[in-house]
């Protein structure tokens, strides 16, 4: 999510603008991640009985989707990776170069939970595909669907 920046009149640079400006610096840093320079959003998956919220980044780019989480030995429990599409349309991935198990979810047009392939085999070349077309993939940490209750149905926010 981009910040924009207020243009504020010489006049208004006060202690409390100049106070306000090491905030919204940490907030700017805050907005990519510190090892993949990507934007980082919330996203958030309702399960009908409870709210869960991830920090995620987004791989926006063919580029960035084609690296995706490759090479990463780390990513929190409540941390993830989305690869948007601009048209519906049926993904397939895989675990090439990567090391860390992770839950694929995809996400229909209606933005819920199309299906989802948990604990993907890390360093697979084996095809995980969506059963339908699908707006988004997901990716969160191997079982971590699992243990949050996420399941096909569930509404997805970004």
């Amino acid at each position: 999510m981009a910040l924009g920046l207020l243009a504020l009149p010489l006049a208004a640079c006060s202690t409390a603008a100049s106070d306000e400006a090491p905030a919204q610096e940490q907030e700017q840093q805050a907005a990519t991640h510190p090892v993949s320079g990507l934007e980082i959003i919330d996203v958030t998956v309702d399960t009908g009985e409870a709210k869960h919220l991830f920090k995620t980044e987004v791989a926006a780019t063919a580029e960035e989707q084609q690296r995706g989480l490759m090479f990463r030995t780390e990513l929190g429990p409540d941390e993830g990776m989305i690869f948007p599409t601009e048209e519906p349309r049926a993904r397939s991935f895989w675990m090439k170069n990567t090391p860390l198990p992770l839950d694929l979810i995809f996400i229909g047009p209606d933005r819920r939970i199309a299906n989802i392939a948990a604990m993907a085999e890390p360093y697979s070349l084996d095809p995980i595909p969506s059963e339908s077309a699908v707006i988004a993939v997901f990716e969160i940490a191997g079982g971590r669907a699992a243990e949050l209750g996420i399941e096909p149905g569930d509404a997805v926010a970004w």
